[in-house]
């Protein structure tokens, strides 16, 4: 890997994952499309061999990753969150326990509780805002897996003290960093042994791939974790990845302009006789904003609302927007908006008419016009 000594994180998102700097060297690296590779010779571990192994497209995006996210090996691209998901899921003998957010991606979740009805292994589903919560469900664990804010109620966990309590049991550590990006935080810091990203988010940035990667320092994890892509194929298209790295370059416009976006409309949002509660860890009054001050170098772009008229007035809000677009996913330029308990897998502990505001780049002015309007026109406001 090349590294970039004493460059800030906002830097290093434009100066890693670049080819040598040579005489007519390319400043981006190409997209190499090839399922196989030249050998003549009996391959060894570090030959290409065959693109479901290796491909050179996936090396520099992959070493931009680790360097933002201070990781002393290269990170992973996979075909998808979900993918790298599972591919760290798989990291838990046969048998083992892992503790998992109740709220959280819905993908991880329902995965592992897939696992658990085929008999591969055991889910303690926890609130990881509840500190004590956690560390009781904690012995006997094989992995404890966090979000930080989590997906989509933002509660925030104290990630070191709960990382160090389950290494003290001989449990690993996944934390999805996909909310928060490593220019908000870098988990392995705070004790991770795997961080998560679904790519497609805020990463790639711009609503048009699907990825998702692992990181990690080291390297028996990172061999397992490799092998597992390869032999369940669970690789990335070169095209996808480089369009990733290319996203890349502007995370750190793109998470300024999606933060400030978030934090005046989340003020707004609250003083607004239409929203019942506003959830964004930035604020004051947030049940997490004294753990995300700590832990976090900025609160992220989304926002957790529920309309004071409920599920008639949440599902009218989303209706009624003409600028927002009515959407799953988040992390894109764009800014979406969606009532999750739509979505047929979301907990029932989450509220009925929480309306997820994914925060894109537009102007704030016209964002607030747009939502405003449609609170004003929900059923009790009428």
């Amino acid at each position: 890997m090349t590294q970039h000594a004493n460059l800030a994180p906002d830097t290093l998102t434009v100066a890693a994952g670049r080819p040598r700097r040579e005489h007519d060297s390319p400043v981006n690296p190409p997209i190499v499309l090839s399922s196989t590779f030249h050998e003549t010779v009996a391959p060894t571990g570090s030959d290409r061999i065959y693109a479901r192994m290796s491909n050179p497209t996936w090396d520099p995006f992959e070493e931009a990753l680790a360097e933002l996210e201070g990781a002393a090996l290269p990170a992973l691209a996979f075909a998808s969150g979900l993918g790298a998901a599972a591919a760290a899921l798989s990291l838990v003998p046969t048998g083992g326990v892992v503790v998992i957010p109740r709220h959280a991606y819905g993908g991880s979740v329902s995965l592992a509780l897939a696992e658990e009805a085929r008999g591969r292994l055991t889910v303690r589903q926890v609130d990881v805002a509840d500190t004590e919560q956690v560390l009781g469900q904690l012995e006997g664990a094989d992995m404890l897996w966090l979000e930080s804010p989590t997906n989509p109620m933002l509660e925030v966990a104290e990630t070191a003290v709960l990382a160090d309590a389950a290494h003290a049991v001989g449990a690993r550590v996944v934390v999805d960093n996909t909310f928060n990006t490593p220019l908000v935080c870098r988990p392995l810091d705070y004790g991770a042994d795997v961080v998560l990203h679904s790519v497609t988010k805020y990463l790639a940035g711009h609503s048009d791939v699907v990825l998702g990667a692992l990181v990690t320092s080291n390297p028996e994890l990172r061999d397992q974790l490799t092998s597992y892509r390869t032999l369940h194929g669970a690789i990335a298209g070169p095209f996808e990845v480089w369009l990733a790295l290319r996203g890349l370059r502007t995370l750190a416009l793109r998470m300024e302009r999606s933060q400030a976006n978030a934090m005046e409309l989340a003020r707004r949002l609250a003083g607004h006789p239409a929203v019942e509660r506003v959830r964004y860890p930035g604020l004051p009054t947030d049940p997490g904003h004294e753990r995300a001050t700590a832990q976090l170098k900025g609160y992220g772009g989304i926002i957790s609302i529920e309309p004071a008229g409920g599920r008639e007035a949440a599902d009218a809000l989303v209706e009624a927007v003409r600028l927002w677009l009515p959407a799953t996913s988040l992390g894109g330029v764009e800014s979406l908006i969606e009532r999750r308990r739509r979505q047929p897998g979301e907990p029932k502990t989450v509220p009925e008419a929480l309306v997820r505001l994914s925060v894109g780049i537009e102007n704030i002015e016209d964002l607030w016009a747009d939502l405003e309007a449609a609170l004003s026109s929900a059923p009790d406001n009428r």
